[in-house]
């Protein structure tokens, strides 16, 4: 048996479709344009790289893209004015702080001076309280994607054994309890969980978020069980630099009902769902329907 591959890509694109049909109703029938704005401190060439992503595809759907680019040495005092301005700016409806900040600033100080409404990174205490609580929030783009995709190979995940391995604010904890408001059965495992192997392997549901390349083997794996794996790791094989997930994908493959890549699997879904994110903010900025499909 093998695995039906979820094309992340492509779902990817189909999002972006339905945010750019969105944008388009929300233009025509109300005036208005989403926009989004992006923070990037210092000179770090991935975030440079994600960033440019970011806007583009920003663009791409009809929104407005304002990028902020500030020196590495900018003061603490200097990014809070700046996050300041963008919080009030009718103008802007999502804020992102790309991270990692350079070392000499707070970035639970700096996530937590965004505006909870348009914190369209879902990493404020006020949006992970309101997750918490099962009420509306801005909900983190990774996990989101997660959940779309599930949703879609699925449809109902009610009653479903889900394990997420990696206990992480950013992935782990916001991806468990999302698969909890779907009503799934939720296990998280982390770096000192006995016997973990069979934990995962009463999974219905696996979400690798752990950041081990190729941890996760087809041996863990329960027959049919659906596969994301949400690590990004470069490693070294044969004398190449080679891009793994936290699961071994062959091995994982033989046995998963469905399972997804890396690269080309969660990974191009976590911009489409920061676009989405911002059109939902967009909306209940402005009192009107949220886009179908697009939240949690």
């Amino acid at each position: 048996m093998s695995a039906k591959v979820i094309d992340g890509k492509a779902f990817a694109a189909n999002v972006r479709e339905k945010v750019a049909g969105h944008v388009t109703r929300l233009k025509e029938e109300n005036g208005i344009t989403p926009g989004l704005a992006v923070v990037l401190v210092g000179e770090d060439p991935a975030s440079q790289v994600y960033v440019r992503m970011k806007g583009k595809q920003t663009v791409e759907v009809g929104m407005n893209s304002y990028e902020h680019k500030l020196d590495a040495d900018t003061s603490e005092e200097a990014l809070l004015a700046l996050i300041d301005q963008l919080n009030n700016d009718p103008a802007v409806h999502g804020i992102l702080v790309q991270l990692p900040l350079p070392s000499h600033l707070n970035s639970d100080l700096v996530i937590n001076s965004i505006s909870p409404a348009k914190d369209v990174d879902g990493f404020h205490t006020s949006n992970v309280g309101l997750l918490g609580t099962g009420q509306k929030s801005m909900v983190p783009c990774t996990p989101l994607g997660c959940l779309m995709m599930l949703r879609d190979h699925h449809g109902s995940l009610s009653g479903m054994n889900a394990v997420v391995i990696g206990r992480s604010n950013i992935v782990g904890k916001p991806m468990a309890q999302l698969l909890l408001n779907d009503s799934c059965t939720v296990t998280i495992a982390h770096s000192r969980t006995k016997n973990i192997q069979d934990v995962v392997k009463q999974a219905d549901i696996v979400v690798a978020a752990v950041g081990r390349p190729e941890m996760v083997t087809g041996a863990w794996i329960k027959d049919g069980a659906t596969v994301i794996d949400v690590g990004i790791n470069r490693i070294e094989r044969d004398g190449k630099t080679k891009l793994v997930g936290d699961c071994e994908y062959d091995s994982c493959a033989e046995v998963a009902g469905a399972i997804t890549p890396v690269p080309g699997g969660v990974g191009p879904m976590t911009i489409a769902c920061l676009l989405a994110n911002t059109v939902t903010a967009c909306c209940r900025a402005n009192n009107l329907a949220e886009p179908e499909g697009l939240t949690a």
